[in-house]
């Protein structure tokens, strides 16, 4: 197997290599003078099995472009196989029409990079499981929750620990958290008037005393998380953590989650960490490159992936 990377998160990319025991692919991927993505590969990939490393983080658009770009570059130069590997997907959250005459951006997304030629998708935490059926090559879709529970394990000892989901729609994902950890579930009701908004109107469970832990796969603008934590003190929670897959943080999110009710933000490497995450007091990384490196090892040695999960 070979394995290349973008510019999208380089260090991740390096330990997923050091994992595998496996160089970088050498090859340039850089910008022309007007910022078009040019990309050469400078070794032999003919009937090679090659992952493509690359998270369609910010700047998303040339990010993709990046990917895409490597893609073409890797079938123009005979790769028996190209696997597209996004740590995180980008336009996720895009998956259905929320109102008229609105797009389907990730299953745009989905046909750009199935038509630029990838064979195979790797991803993690997609925000919604369907966008699975977007793609017409096979998806393996990498859970992040034996990582975040073994990281829980390690820092956060007893039997006072609360799961939360931070929205209906996540309830799914922290259930499977909270049975890893053998502790109770609560779910936070909440109402969005409008997209980047978000209030909390209610807290489904008791919550008095207990150390909670809130679930979720994405972290933009850090609203929802903030507002949680506020309405689980306010119901006397002992104290309030938050486990997310994806740390996109825009915006004045780092400052937001730095004064807020929240002891700790992890949020695993999946997106490079900005300098402001990095010095931030409450905000830590896990690193999730032993668990993508080993489901493509898996891939090339056609083992099964879903056993990692067993």
């Amino acid at each position: 197997m070979k394995v290349l990377a973008g510019n999208s998160n380089r260090p991740l990319a390096e330990a997923i290599a050091a994992y595998l025991s496996v160089p970088l692919a050498k090859a340039s991927v850089r910008r022309f003078s007007d910022m078009e993505v040019f990309v050469e590969i400078h070794e032999n990939v003919r009937g090679e099995d090659v992952f493509v490393i690359q998270s369609t983080s910010y700047p998303a658009n040339d990010h993709l472009m990046e990917l895409l770009v490597c893609i073409d570059a890797l079938k123009r130069s005979s790769a028996r196989r190209i696997t597209a590997v996004l740590p995180y997907f980008g336009y996720a959250r895009q998956d259905r029409k929320p109102g008229p005459r609105t797009p389907i951006s990730a299953k745009l997304v989905a046909n750009l990079i199935t038509a630029a030629g990838a064979n195979r998708v790797l991803t993690l935490d997609l925000h919604a499981g369907q966008i699975q059926g977007f793609f017409d090559i096979p998806t393996d879709n990498l859970m992040a929750g034996p990582v975040l529970t073994a990281d829980i394990k390690q820092q956060l000892v007893g039997d006072d620990l609360m799961v939360v989901s931070p929205d209906v729609g996540g309830v799914v994902r922290a259930r499977n958290i909270a049975k890893r950890l053998d502790a109770d579930l609560a779910i936070v009701d909440k109402r969005r008037e409008k997209a980047g908004v978000s209030e909390v109107m209610n807290i489904i469970g008791d919550v008095e005393g207990r150390r909670c832990i809130l679930v979720d796969d994405i972290v933009d603008s850090a609203g929802t998380l903030c507002n949680a934590a506020d309405a689980l003190k306010k119901h006397g929670a002992k104290s309030v953590y938050a486990y997310v897959t994806h740390g996109v943080l825009s915006g004045g999110a780092v400052a937001r989650v730095t004064a807020s009710q929240l002891e700790g933000l992890v949020i695993t490497d999946s997106i490079l960490a900005t300098e402001a995450v990095r010095l931030a007091r409450n905000i830590r990384q896990v690193s999730i490159a032993p668990l993508v490196g080993e489901a493509m090892r898996r891939i090339s040695e056609e083992a099964s992936v879903s056993s990692l999960f067993d």
